[in-house]
């Protein structure tokens, strides 16, 4: 699989996310279309959603739902398309929706692997992969962004790292949509620093890509260690997205 494929791949799958066209995102100009969750999205989005931004780079494409969609297009026409996911031009928008009801709620950034700088990383420590079989038991705080509870179903493949017979660094992945598998990746305190996440997810992204599937990452932009394992692992920042959830539910997440 090539780096174009790859992010032709991601393309159409933000277009099944959110409703618009793969080619929305590669336009040098904004656009705005009416929100529609498609039957093949991202299994971890929920709705009520009252409108996501998304950008690859060139401009925003913002889903929307009716009721907010002037605020939305006022917003993305009034400041520079990558001031829309930061401060101070955020509380603009955050504002005049919590009038409406609503907040602003969710914001990642994305990576996409280049294949190209993907290489075997050597780890300190013994490697295995493992399987659905192999997760029951793992379903544990110090795992839990290597795998789901909620969603045990999607989680199709893991690489271990072991002392001896103890887990001590996992990396794991979720099959989020049909062509995309999600990684997430622990380590225990003792052990981190020493290169194993970065062996893992790279060693994982490896497995995932021969399986004919894209292997994708996210972080928040403030989690300059996960960022940081990204990058070293050979993954490069591809896209990000902010979304708006009624006012009730973001507060119901902060209570």
């Amino acid at each position: 699989m090539t780096n174009r494929e790859i992010k032709e791949i991601a393309l159409r799958q933000s277009a099944e996310d959110i409703g618009c066209k793969a080619q929305d995102f590669l336009s040098d100009k904004n656009v705005v279309v009416p929100f529609k969750l498609g039957k093949n999205a991202r299994k971890y989005y929920k709705e009520p959603i009252s409108c996501t931004f998304v950008s690859y780079g060139s401009n925003i494409v913002a889903a929307t739902t009716d009721e907010i969609s002037d605020l939305v297009t006022e917003y993305i026409g009034k400041f520079e398309f990558y001031h829309c996911f930061e401060t101070p031009n955020m509380h603009w928008l955050n504002d005049k929706l919590i009038e409406r009801g609503h907040k602003v709620c969710f914001m990642a950034e994305y990576y996409l692997p280049d294949v190209n700088k993907i290489a075997d990383m050597e780890c300190l420590y013994e490697t295995r992969i493992l399987g659905p079989e192999d997760f029951k038991e793992l379903y544990l705080p110090e795992w839990s962004n290597a795998l789901c509870k909620d969603r045990k179903h999607l989680d199709v493949l893991g690489v271990g790292a072991y002392d001896n017979d103890r887990l001590i660094g996992f990396a794991a992945c979720s099959a989020d949509c049909d062509e995309m598998w999600q990684i997430g990746v622990d380590v225990l305190p003792g052990y981190r620093q020493k290169g194993i996440a970065s062996a893992l997810t790279s060693r994982l992204s490896r497995e995932i890509l021969d399986r004919g599937k894209v292997p994708f990452y996210c972080s928040a932009w403030s989690n300059i260690r996960s960022a940081r394992n990204a990058v070293k692992s050979g993954f490069i920042p591809a896209w990000v997205e902010m979304s708006v959830k009624p006012k009730s539910i973001v507060d119901e997440m902060n209570s």
